[in-house]
């Protein structure tokens, strides 16, 4: 029985030709610094590995529709399983996506609603139910016998016409009486209708008696009866009172209202899918919003005159279309307003007027072509209008796209952001349907799935068991994985990447696989320290299913946790690459040269500041902020100062950080066409002079991206190359030196250095490309070189490398430096950004930004920067944010991670839970005054933090 995986001769990326033996069927954890192999280990060799194998003893046929890996720079692998690998991107970003339909949660409700849903009539409230003829016939005769009844077919209800001819047929086809407008008529006396009235004509098929022996001819009738008038039938009383509305029982063999005619033609699961046309909403196709143009994107700043530029897409031109500003000053003349009025200023009325139009009335309007002027009376559509017509008529997707800039999305009128049809919306479950279920929080749908089962009829509950099983088991997982703040309904491409990987981990366990190798990529990303041992019991349970756990982490409580760690390193890039420990934790710490041992044993530590900034006296105050889950916020962040944003998941730390203060403060301070979230006000923006917010969306999407191209560093490197004299001779421009345009580039490969050639059912190869042998330019242009290196041999160099190489020439010097300083001196200065981590991208940003010359005035806002570092990493990276705030800037961090928060000087902490339970303010202060809130989660970690021995190391 094979106990371990053993990989011998790893040598993908920077790994030294690794030799390992991982034990099966245990939790284990890869750690060290970033740079150091541990994804390269992890991921593109022993799963890409496992992934290939699998794939391969699939037919040709079945191969070709799969993504194939390419064989990994291994000598061999063995005691590998089928691998499914876990990573942090985010979900999907389809607008049709959501947290239902990623877990299949949503798939499964949609067959309960199917099978065990009561249609109800949006008119009368009342149930629709489809009836055969032998319960109709059963319902006739459960009454009193001698019950005297007339059975009715209602051919027209409600419906304008002279129905001169249906009476003919219904004569021809040998019925004698007929039921119009509530009286009885022959066929032959039946009056005159007036067509511009709505009329009711109901055919009396058979008068009958209930007596015993009845049921035959009472089963032919009613097939008559259902026949004429497609599927409906009416039992009326024949013998009420005269003067008083008889009493009539109505029948369907459809799912139709027997009252309004609302029918539902068939209750399938597709009914309830907004991705399907059976079920859709047809007026916003599903996604339950539309797009409006948004006047608080078209004008974006009030403070501007139409004169500056007010109407930001009409003045878009430089100079201004005259035109549009002609059409604008002849509204202002009819409407009293000059085009050098503040729009603040302008009255509701005119602001209308320009936004919306003049209502049909009609104005002069002037135009002057610089020889003449001219009128032309005309209404006026308004600049949303004329909006609205450009982005319809366009068949260029540029002007779509620049047209999208001024729209929001908006509940669609329709559904109401129900997505569904209403016929879909008619069906329910315990009084509910099942848009109003994906409305609810999984803290709140876990109980409610639970306990549904007792609110049904037996046949439901017989009919619905099973499948209530998997929905209660699915939110049971999402529930454990600390995901319980999220609504179903929720869009998938709103998750963070922690979030989704986490609702595939939860998807996974759900599928109850034994025997595979999961791979994950940090799971506790976005995850407070209160929802790590959740997360943790999961990854045991996965374990104890029978499978292989193999995580990349950097959390000290999963490293503790795991059966077997592996330590990677001893430095980033090619420092790195060798396994420096292995086996326990306490054989980690016991490991001298192990980084991430002295770590956690307490000989290293991130020290905590011995004094804590006070700011500039100056403060930033948000206030009022009600988007999302918070409830009504007003928060200062001391200017000046390092502040932490803490909270459990789903607290409220993004709403109000990203959608609210750096929405409003960009709208501000640089000009951004961003909506911030609802709130009242921010003050104290005037002592800022820009706001920059540095994230973890990838620097570029394509190979031809890299650190150099981003940060800039790559122009200088460009110009100074052109520069040289064997440059110079040859009349060489800086273009010569890019891979992107012809030139200087290898045309065989189009400057990609590689080749990709189709194989069908097989992986795609990529060759190296034979003419520039992989370095992306000709031979002329490897010919210049500086200092014996061509400018492909600088792109290969590392970022650490770089900053030697250049150190005399200072353009180039100090950007790079400033990638070295954030912990980036192993990526190699033409890497691609594709292979980029997000916690990578993001401090290649924050190295461009450093790179920049400081004001002292700036704000700078981070989501979670410590993604995929190391304790040693952090404490790199905590040394450039605070010689940011030295500076005189303010930076506020986003964070989870206790050896950020315990150096802020200032904590504003969101809770007490996630999502509804979420969004208000449980502690503000320093990192002391927050540990001694005995309301905060975040206060009670950051005490025993605080307290721990080796917290006390100084800065």
């Amino acid at each position: 029985m094979l106990t371990h995986i053993q990989v011998r001769g790893a040598r993908e990326h920077n790994l030294k030709s690794v030799d390992i033996d991982l034990p099966r069927d245990k939790l284990v954890v890869i750690t060290g610094l970033s740079g150091s192999g541990k994804s390269s280990l992890a991921f593109d060799t022993i799963y890409a590995e496992g992934q290939r194998r699998y794939v391969e003893s699939l037919s040709a046929y079945a191969r070709q529709f799969l993504e194939l890996m390419q064989k990994p720079d291994v000598d061999h692998i063995e005691g590998l399983s089928p691998a499914i690998s876990i990573e942090q991107k985010t979900t999907s970003k389809n607008p049709r996506s959501t947290v239902g339909t990623v877990t299949e949660i949503y798939d499964y409700m949609r067959l309960l609603w199917a099978r065990v849903g009561t249609p109800y009539s949006p008119t009368t409230g009342l149930p629709i139910t489809a009836q055969t003829v032998s319960q109709m016939v059963d319902r006739v005769m459960a009454l009193p016998e001698g019950t005297r009844l007339y059975l009715l077919a209602p051919i027209v209800r409600g419906r304008k016409g002279e129905y001169r001819k249906e009476l003919a047929t219904l004569k021809k086809d040998g019925y004698q009486r007929v039921k119009v407008d509530g009286a009885f008529y022959d066929i032959d006396d039946a009056p005159v209708l007036d067509k511009k009235y709505k009329h009711d004509i109901d055919v009396v098929v058979d008068r009958i008696v209930v007596k015993e022996g009845l049921g035959g001819r009472l089963a032919e009738s009613f097939e008559a009866a259902l026949k004429l008038a497609e599927g409906l039938a009416i039992a009326e009383f024949a013998d009420a009172p005269e003067g008083e509305t008889p009493e009539r029982i109505t029948f369907s063999e459809k799912f139709a209202c027997p009252v309004s005619g609302f029918t539902i033609a068939e209750i399938e699961p597709r009914l309830f899918s907004f991705n399907a046309p059976q079920g859709a909403c047809p007026a916003c196709d599903g996604l339950g919003d539309k797009l409006y143009f948004d006047p608080a994107l078209i004008v974006p700043n009030e403070s501007l005159t139409i004169a500056q530029g007010a109407v930001m897409p009409w003045a878009k031109s430089n100079p201004p279309s005259p035109y549009y500003m002609q059409v604008l000053a002849s509204v202002g003349r009819a409407y009293d307003f000059s085009l050098k009025t503040a729009w603040r200023d302008l009255t509701p009325e005119q602001q209308h007027a320009i936004l919306h139009g003049t209502g049909g009335k009609a104005i002069p309007l002037t135009f002057t072509d610089g020889r003449k002027s001219y009128d032309v009376i005309k209404a006026f559509d308004g600049v949303i209008a004329n909006l609205d017509k450009r982005f319809r008529a366009t068949e260029s997707a540029w002007m779509r796209e620049e047209l999208s800039r001024y729209q929001s999305s908006a509940p669609c009128e329709t559904c109401h952001g129900d997505r569904l049809k209403p016929e879909a919306l008619a069906v329910k479950i315990a009084g509910e349907t099942i848009a109003d279920a994906v409305r609810r929080p999984v803290s709140q749908a876990y109980p409610w799935a639970r306990d549904l089962a007792e609110k049904l009829t037996p046949k439901e509950r017989q009919i619905g068991e099973r499948v209530l099983k998997e929905i209660v088991e699915r939110l049971g997982f999402l529930n454990n994985v600390g995901l319980e703040y999220l609504n179903l309904d929720r869009k998938s491409g709103t998750l963070s990447g922690g979030e989704s990987q986490r609702i595939r981990l939860a998807s996974q366990i759900g599928s109850g696989l034994s025997g595979v190798l999961y791979v994950l990529d940090e799971p506790s990303i976005g995850l407070h320290q209160r929802d790590n041992d959740r997360l943790l019991l999961t990854l045991k349970r996965l374990r104890d299913l029978g499978n292989t756990v193999l995580v990349v982490e950097h959390d000290e409580d999963a490293i503790r946790a795991a059966d077997y760690v592996v330590d990677m390193g001893p430095g980033a890039g090619v420092h790195g690459g060798h396994v420096v420990a292995q086996g326990s934790v306490a054989d980690i710490i016991a490991t001298p040269g192990s980084v991430t041992g002295d770590y956690l044993s307490g000989r290293r530590a991130v020290p905590v500041p011995l004094i804590r900034r006070k700011g500039s006296g100056k403060k930033l105050t948000v206030k009022g902020a009600r988007s999302n889950n918070l409830q009504n916020v007003t928060a200062s962040i001391p200017l000046g100062t390092f502040t932490c944003i803490t909270g459990v998941s789903g607290s409220g730390k993004s709403t109000f950080t990203i959608d609210t203060l750096y929405a409003a403060a960009a709208r501000e301070l640089n000009g951004a066409r961003l909506l911030a979230g609802a709130h009242d006000s921010v003050e104290g923006l005037q002592h800022l002079d820009k706001v920059i917010d540095i994230d973890q969306s990838p620097i570029g999407r394509t190979p031809r991206s890299n650190p150099a191209t981003y940060t800039g560093a790559f122009t200088n490197i460009r110009d100074w190359f052109a520069g040289l004299p064997e440059s110079l001779a040859r009349g060489y421009k800086p273009g010569r030196f890019s891979f992107n345009v012809k030139g200087g580039r290898c045309e065989a490969c189009t400057g990609d250095g590689l080749i990709k050639i189709e194989m069908h059912f097989l992986p795609d190869v990529y060759v190296t490309c034979d003419v520039c042998h992989g370095h992306r330019y000709n031979r002329e242009t490897l010919e210049v070189k500086f200092k014996g290196m061509s400018i492909a041999d600088v792109l290969d160099m590392t970022v650490e490398d770089g900053v030697e190489f250049f150190k005399a020439v200072p353009p180039i010097r100090d950007k790079l430096a400033m990638l070295h300083e954030v912990g980036l001196g192993y990526v190699k200065i033409g890497q691609q950004a594709t292979t980029l981590s997000g916690g990578e991208a993001q401090r290649v940003k924050l190295a461009k930004e450093l790179a920049r010359r400081a004001t002292g005035s700036t704000l700078y806002i981070l989501d979670e920067p410590t993604t995929g570092l190391h304790f040693e990493d952090v404490r790199k990276l905590l040394e450039v944010l605070h010689a940011l705030v030295d500076q005189g800037n303010t930076v506020v961090v986003i964070e989870h991670n206790l050896e950020v928060i315990k150096t802020a000087d200032w904590i504003i902490d969101l809770g007490p839970d996630g999502g509804d339970k979420g969004g208000e303010i449980v502690a503000t202060g320093t990192p002391e005054q927050v540990a001694a809130s005995a309301r905060s989660w975040t206060g009670g970690y950051l005490k025993a933090l605080l307290e721990a021995p080796k917290a006390q190391a100084t800065a």
